[in-house]
């Protein structure tokens, strides 16, 4: 299956061009018994800029493989990735795209704004430069009342918004990010969801999101790929015709509850 057209994103662009293109892409591994396990399958999808595509499917089907390999922590076995027109080592080393994992990431001994500076520290920017950068960082994820804190003193959603505001700060045209609430409760993780996509609207920036809540997909995404389980293939790829802004009343509505039955019957399936 491949993405034929982009889906809409808050501002109003046609791209013509895909910003991350994966062309039957395959990946297998080796156990330690030695057999082979084919975690990925024909994978083809075209990622549009400013697009927020969720990847969603059963435990192990081999979504954070996919966004692993975009990010080039993992190799294809088969197949071809670009991300703007680069391979994706190549993109890793143009600082192409930011990363946010479930676990925050952030060093304790180091205060918010610290944490934040960190990339732009290795990057060798100059000490003010870094400095202005993480403040307008922490204005975008509203902590700036909190640079000067440290991360235990933290709230798990705050850690989050810390980790996004890093993966901001050299400015990359992409944001992966796999499963970054999932390890939140249910209140905080809606709050979460919230203020990303104030984030994406302010940024618009291209995000991958890997979940496994179809409530979460539907209200963040502008679509939805739908993994088969292993060998995970696309078996569905769902725009999501949701209007933005959106505030947390449209999960009320039946046409998101419609969505989140289609994304459900593309899982069954």
């Amino acid at each position: 299956m491949t993405a034929s057209s982009p889906a809409r994103a808050p501002a109003d662009t046609t791209p013509t061009a895909p910003i991350v293109s994966i062309k039957n892409v395959n990946r297998r591994f080796k156990t330690p018994t030695g057999q082979i396990v084919t975690a990925l399958q024909d994978v083809n999808l075209d990622i549009y800029p400013g697009e927020f595509i969720s990847i969603i499917g059963p435990s192990g089907c081999g979504k954070s493989t996919l966004l692993r390999i975009v990010g080039d922590l993992l190799s294809p076995s088969d197949g071809q990735v670009t991300v703007n027109g680069k391979t994706p080592h190549e993109a890793r080393l143009a600082r192409d795209y930011g990363m946010v994992f479930q676990a925050a990431v952030l060093y304790d001994w180091r205060s918010v704004i610290k944490n934040i500076e960190l990339p732009l520290e290795i990057m060798k920017y100059p000490p003010e430069k870094r400095r202005a950068r993480a403040r307008e960082m922490l204005n975008l994820v509203e902590l700036a009342d909190f640079a000067d804190h440290y991360p235990w003193q933290l709230s798990g959603g705050m850690q989050q918004r810390v980790a996004i505001a890093r993966a901001l700060t050299f400015e990359p045209s992409i944001l992966l990010m796999d499963e970054p609430f999932g390890a939140l409760d249910e209140m905080t993780r809606e709050r979460m969801n919230i203020e990303l996509l104030k984030i994406w609207a302010k940024t618009q920036k291209t995000v991958i999101f890997i979940t496994h809540s179809i409530h979460e997909a539907v209200y963040l995404s502008s679509r939805v790929i739908v993994m088969s389980a292993r060998p995970g293939k696309l078996v569905k790829d769902i725009p999501i015709t949701l209007p933005y802004p959106r505030g947390p009343e449209i999960r009320d509505s039946e046409e998101f509850f419609h969505l989140v039955s289609e994304v459900r019957s593309g899982l069954r399936a």
